[in-house]
């Protein structure tokens, strides 16, 4: 007896040390570089470049994050850009989303399938074959480097994924809630702003902060879309920026890419639960 009770310790210890050490090799993978990245937003021009690389600056300096707020960087610019673009795109997008779901959810119609399979095979290209089209459209429009181009763009990309996510989250809700509402009076449009909206909470705030990264993180389209200082947001403009021909500025880079983490971090930091909460609810249909 005493063997194989010997055998099964042995091997439930085993497997949990292998899980233990995949799990760190994970983290470390995942962790370096965003600790390099803040390791060398702080050293000095002179240090990028050591040999064995200093992992803990010596004599670390916030020159790299002053040069970002000097006069003539338009590191502000982009920042604002970002913020107005991603801001504007996930308040279109979960308005109509939440419509157009709440509508395939809750309404049954001839073809809604069809549309929702369209929907669905909307996501399947790849967005970088819709460049050109996108640019010429919007070339003809005279929208190119404006608000709505980047808008309108991050919108469409956003707004199918939205749709199915917000519609499996509205199959779960039950309709005698709603019902009981009409029954004292409610109409259509109360019934969802009173009731439906505060109840799907999760799932929408979860679709915003999808939508806003997607926007956030953009580098394609937005470098593709704006040609000037004034309206390029944060990924093409730290690359046109800090990124010549002959010399990258590695300090100015890491430091705009740590700043510019920091919005992303604390809305995951405050929303996480939400958010977990939203991508999880309506995923399995009972």
């Amino acid at each position: 007896m005493a063997g194989p009770a010997l055998k099964y310790q042995f091997l439930k210890i085993s497997g949990r040390t292998f899980v233990y050490i995949v799990i760190a090799v994970g983290l470390t993978i995942t962790i370096f570089p965003i600790l390099w990245l803040i390791s060398t937003s702080f050293k000095p021009i002179d240090a990028l470049f050591n040999m064995p690389p200093e992992w803990i600056p010596k004599n670390p300096t916030v020159q790299s994050f002053r040069n970002l707020f000097k006069e003539g960087s338009f590191f502000i610019t982009y920042f604002l850009n970002s913020f107005i673009v991603c801001l504007s795109a996930t308040a279109i997008t979960v308005f109509v989303a939440s419509l157009a779901g709440y509508a395939f959810s809750r309404f049954s119609f001839r073809g809604s399938r069809f549309v929702m399979f369209v929907i669905l095979v909307s996501q399947m290209f790849p967005i970088v074959m819709l460049l050109i089209s996108i640019f010429t459209l919007f070339l003809k429009l005279k929208l190119v480097n404006t608000y709505p181009a980047l808008m309108l763009t991050y919108t469409g990309f956003a707004l199918p994924f939205s749709i199915w996510m917000l519609k499996n989250y509205f199959d779960t809700l039950p309709r005698e809630i709603e019902e009981a509402a009409y029954i004292d009076g409610c109409d259509r449009f109360r019934v969802l702003t009173k009731i439906v909206y505060p109840v799907t909470g999760p799932a929408i705030l979860s679709v915003a902060l999808f939508v806003f990264l997607v926007g956030w993180n953009e580098l394609m389209y937005a470098l593709t879309l704006t040609n000037t200082d004034h309206m390029r947001t944060i990924p093409p403009g730290l690359v046109v920026t800090y990124q010549g021909q002959y010399q990258v500025y590695w300090s100015e880079m890491m430091a705009a890419s740590l700043l510019v983490s920091v919005p992303i971090i604390l809305l995951f930091i405050f929303m996480q639960r939400h958010f977990i909460q939203g991508m999880t609810m309506g995923a399995v249909k009972e």
